[in-house]
């Protein structure tokens, strides 16, 4: 079985219309499922968009801090000015259906093998940022499965424990020419029995990782293989939905940096 990850979407129609199109290529080689980690909405200016094609598609949804404020179930207290004006936005824009469909999906953890779960944040609390090893490190002790797929924090890597055994990865990937501007890159992670492992496939639509390429990765059981990718999309076309719909322009701005 191989699952597509896909995480913090945030209302980026182009860039998960990217990543659907080279999950489903040559290079990536398709999907039996998707999981998604959660935050579809917030921050970018196609809510209605995105989630029209990814409620046909996900067979794991699991509710993000930005979907629980976008969809009324808690305030905007604790976010920060741009993140607040953003969800309101998009609260508003929000159809009926999709209001309602966003109030029910379910927080994580939410079991999807034998082996993994799926959560926003932490396993341990769906608020929780696991940036650094630090955070990690209690997750990584208390988790009741092999291996927890996170988001939230919109950098694509893992964390991973084998007996007294720590290691932290940041997919790497080679530039060439430019040719990375048009094609998906890799990055391969093995995920053999035994260990634990805490994975995040990055963000699909605000990368903050300095590479503002949409991120994703494919999860295959059989093979014990976790891919990372970075797919180009169009960048231009996701800043001129937010500048027309008015929305604070650092939104816009930063996706051409991925920061």
């Amino acid at each position: 079985m191989r699952a597509l990850l896909v995480s913090d979407i945030h209302g980026n129609l182009q860039a998960l219309q990217a990543v659907l199109e080279a999950a489903r290529g040559p290079l990536v080689g398709g999907y039996d499922q998707l999981w998604n980690l959660g935050d579809m909405v917030g921050y970018g200016a196609r809510p209605n968009e995105v989630l029209d094609l990814l409620r046909p598609l996900a067979t794991i949804n699991v509710r993000g801090n930005h979907d629980r404020v976008c969809a009324g179930l808690t305030s905007t207290e604790g976010f920060n000015p741009v993140a607040a004006a953003a969800a309101i936005w998009t609260q508003r824009q929000l159809t009926p259906d999709n209001l309602e469909w966003l109030r029910n999906v379910p927080q994580g953890p939410i079991r999807a093998t034998e082996r993994a779960v799926c959560a926003h944040g932490s396993p341990l609390h769906e608020d929780q940022y696991i940036e650094s090893m630090r955070d990690a490190w209690m997750p990584l002790q208390l988790m009741e499965t092999e291996i927890t797929f996170f988001g939230h924090t919109h950098v694509q890597g893992a964390f991973s424990r084998h007996d007294q055994e720590w290691e932290e990865v940041h997919p790497r990937y080679s530039v060439l020419g430019g040719l990375w501007r048009s094609r998906v890159q890799r990055f391969v992670m093995e995920v053999p029995p035994g260990s634990r492992y805490l994975i995040n496939p990055g963000s699909v639509g605000q990368p903050r990782d300095y590479d503002w390429r949409a991120a994703f990765a494919v999860y295959d059981d059989a093979a014990e293989q976790v891919t990372f990718h970075r797919v180009a999309y169009d960048v231009k076309a996701a800043q001129a939905a937010i500048r027309a719909a008015r929305l604070p322009e650092r939104l816009a701005a930063r996706l051409s940096t991925g920061s």
